[in-house]
């Protein structure tokens, strides 16, 4: 008997985990479908405020990354120190 109580609580609990996932599953779809819809309209805005301002659009480059001091340093020239 207490076979069948374990087996009785253990679907009950499974059906409700299964409706909970289902509840977030639909709540995660609607916030993607949301996401995707914002970055759209901000694409859409971005370019219209471009073609109303091009001078914006043509703003020189940000200034180049500087070349990097160092140059490679083959490991045959670094000596190791007397033990």
């Amino acid at each position: 008997m207490a076979v069948w109580i374990v087996a009785g609580v253990a679907l009950v609990v499974a059906l409700a985990a299964f409706a909970a996932v289902r509840r977030v599953h639909r709540k995660v779809d609607t916030l993607t479908q949301s996401y995707w819809e914002l970055r759209y309209d901000y694409t859409r805005l971005r370019s219209q405020v471009t073609r109303l301002d091009p001078a914006q659009a043509e703003a020189p480059p940000a200034d180049p990354v500087p070349p990097a001091s160092v140059s490679f340093v083959p490991l045959s020239s670094i000596k190791k120190k007397d033990q």
